[in-house]
């Protein structure tokens, strides 16, 4: 079968690979379409912390059952939300119901490869089924959930003045869910496309336009308060750095985003603020499951979300042309068969 596989930084490839050999407690399925991810974008340009080459990349994943264990309540035909982290179950995190960072923990297309291919077989506990979802719907779950995830861990409430750093495809997904939650979502990102798509579908009620001098802006737009909750969806050091200033005496941040280096802060700001920090990796079932019903109401502005295509094989030529100009990208689907 084929997949598009990252055999080096800079490096994309149309391969050859072997079909895969359903596991006793695996579920078989044919792939049909793949969210490209700032992962998948990071993995291109060898950014990634937890990566090895050669890589199938996606992890952004539905598709419809092909084949399933006697007795499983899959069936083939059925189209299926994949959710692509492998917990171990057994480890501390698992123990705790937090398989989302389980210690050995392994992601489709990061520790393992993953669903950029037409086939793949996959534990029958990593499989939702997508209901009334479409193919398209069902592959955008992952990444919300990200976001819906994020918004979990805050424990945001109404009216609570929130902060979102970063609109890329999951900064979008965490003001979403932040808006939905009751939040008085303002997003912040350099990129004025994004942030106009953000108002305009109404995932975010203010944007701020950012620039150097970001802590003004947002001592600007709060009157010298700082936001009670501050999300950093960036990957970015500089702006990971930056978002402890962003906080409100007594406020909390949430950081979404990951980055390979050790990021600093000064601890007189943080004490002063006696502020709280999360980080928020992954997502659980409850996520996954809270995305979907929000798709399936029709409070997901896909619309707009959904910018890019391309077939796995033009994948090749457009994820490293989508990785050096992201203009007008928000999220890109691949369509396989």
């Amino acid at each position: 079968m084929h997949a598009l596989v990252c055999r080096a930084p800079g490096e994309l490839a149309l391969d050859d690979r072997p079909e895969p050999e359903r596991g006793s407690t695996d579920v078989l399925v044919q792939v049909r379409r793949v969210g490209v991810c700032g992962t998948d974008f990071h993995i291109f340009e060898g950014s990634h912390p937890f990566l090895e080459y050669p890589r199938v990349i996606g992890h952004e994943l539905a598709g419809e059952v092909l084949e399933a264990r006697p007795g499983s309540a899959f069936r083939p035909g059925q189209t299926v939300v994949v959710n692509p982290y492998l917990s171990c179950g057994s480890c501390l995190a698992c123990r705790k119901g937090k398989p989302n960072c389980c210690m050995k923990i392994a992601v489709l297309g990061v520790h393992r490869d993953g669903g950029m291919c037409e086939r793949i077989s996959v534990p029958e506990g990593n499989l939702y089924d997508a209901g009334n979802l479409t193919v398209e719907q069902a592959a955008t779950t992952e990444f919300l959930a990200i976001g819906a995830h994020a918004v979990a861990r805050s424990g945001l409430g109404d009216g609570i003045p929130t902060l979102v750093i970063g609109a890329g495809p999951i900064g979008l997904g965490a003001a979403l869910f932040a808006t939905m939650a009751g939040g008085e979502v303002t997003i912040m990102d350099y990129d004025r496309g994004r942030l106009t798509v953000a108002l305009e579908s109404g995932i975010a009620a203010r944007a701020i336009e950012a620039r150097d001098g970001g802590e003004d802006l947002v001592a600007e737009a709060t009157d010298g308060d700082g936001f009670e909750l501050v999300f950093d969806a960036t990957g970015s050091r500089a702006s990971m750095e930056e978002s402890f200033l962003h906080v409100a005496h007594g406020g909390t941040l949430v950081m979404v985003g990951v980055v390979a280096k050790p990021i600093t802060f000064s601890d007189p700001e943080f004490h002063k603020r006696e502020m709280r920090v999360l980080a928020s990796r992954n997502a659980l079932r409850s996520d996954f499951e809270r995305v979907m019903r929000a798709l399936e109401h029709g409070r997901v502005p896909l619309d707009r979300l959904l910018t890019h295509r391309a077939t796995l094989a033009e994948a090749v030529r457009d994820i490293p042309q989508w990785a050096g100009d992201k203009k007008g990208l928000v999220k890109a689907l691949v369509e396989i068969g």
